[in-house]
């Protein structure tokens, strides 16, 4: 009983120090600027002229900002939470419309995203396309601060990248045949080397640190279990694409290692969010998770379509239980957990730096 007792406690302490880290306030840090897709739109997509579903409804929102933002998720996401380590306001979505200052950072990201142009084609906005919305910012920003400012500011800044999921995810959820087209090896080449041209791109115009992170077990999210139910029976997870997820993680670190050998100057971390969330799956209870398989709002099997807030759908009585909000996306508590063991967890996790040593350089 006693143990038990220890153990509970510890978990709230530890619970406590991902929304409040005492150490995480005391700084003050460079601009933020955020790049991907729906794991780190803050609101983005809400602005596009698309007919694709957009998570500005009620339930997404529901637990921190009580309306829905855009996010898709319960709450905040992981920038939002590197912001707030990094003594850092809410970074503001580029096309949020208003006057934006972007010396704290703008977040460039758009849910549905890919590294590759042709994934989500016409429905957000590719890696590139982002890319070239950061180099317009950087005209803007030249014009108010003049050259010399902006240059620090730039070199002094943290670019964040969440990208590479649903180019493999798409193929799989559309029934595409790209996939038919390349070896896997080939295909996650291309990816990564979109990854890297844009890295080298934001280099170029004066960025120097980079966080990325390896993508999770794409095969066993909510909508892939429902895939792998329709299409050949049972509950297990999709190994076909977390097989090209690990793969691209394999070639990840290859990738920015290699990097850092061409571009003086230029650093980076790496978090394993693979690990972490593998972890999580194997003992949902230990993490303070109770459901790792199926999303807390939607329909279907495992709750894996995406029809969250509209006319047909169910809500999880508990969000807090639940790894994931929805059938791909994960709950705001999730993304404390991976946002504090960005921030400064151990090398184990997150490597050559962490977040916070990341921003101190």
């Amino acid at each position: 009983m006693g143990s038990s007792s220890s153990n509970i406690l510890c978990f709230l302490m530890l619970c406590a120090s991902f929304l409040v880290p005492a150490s995480c306030r005391s700084y003050s840090h460079g601009a933020l600027f955020i790049f991907g897709d729906s794991l780190y739109d803050a609101g983005n997509n809400i602005y596009l002229n698309t007919n694709t579903p957009k998570p500005n409804i009620f339930p997404y929102g529901e637990t921190h900002f009580m309306h829905p933002t855009g996010r898709a998720s319960d709450g905040r996401l992981i920038p939002d939470f590197i912001a707030e380590f990094a003594n850092l306001p809410l970074i503001p979505p580029y096309l949020q419309p208003g006057n934006h200052q972007f010396t704290d950072g703008v977040n460039f990201a758009s849910g549905g995203a890919g590294a590759l142009v042709e994934t989500n084609q016409g429905l957000g906005m590719d890696l590139k396309t982002q890319l070239s919305n950061f180099k317009n910012m950087e005209k803007q920003l030249r014009q108010k601060l003049g050259a010399s400012e902006v240059k620090t500011l730039l070199s002094t800044a943290v670019y964040m990248f969440s990208i590479g999921s649903n180019d493999y995810l798409v193929p799989f959820i559309t029934n595409s045949t790209v996939l038919q087209y390349y070896s896997k090896k080939e295909y996650v080449k291309m990816v990564i080397g979109n990854i890297t041209t844009v890295i080298q791109e934001i280099y170029k115009i004066g960025g120097r640190k980079f966080g990325l992170s390896k993508l999770l077990p794409l095969g066993c999210l909510p909508v892939s279990r429902a895939l792998k139910l329709s299409s050949k029976g049972g509950s297990g997870c999709l190994e076909e694409v977390t097989l090209l997820a690990k793969l691209h993680n394999r070639a990840l670190p290859e990738a920015l290692k290699e990097l850092k050998s061409q571009l003086k100057g230029y650093t980076y971390s790496i978090f394993d969010a693979y690990t972490v969330a593998t972890a999580i799956f194997n003992n949902p209870s230990k993490y303070g998770f109770q459901e790792v398989k199926m999303g807390c709002c939607g329909s279907g099997p495992f709750r894996s379509s995406f029809t969250c807030g509209r006319k047909v759908y169910q809500l999880c009585d508990n969000v807090s239980e639940y790894f994931f909000f929805d059938g791909i996306h994960p709950t705001e508590k999730v993304n404390s957990q991976f946002a504090k063991l960005m921030w400064d967890g151990s090398p184990k996790i997150i490597k050559p730096y962490n977040l916070k040593t990341l921003f101190e350089k």
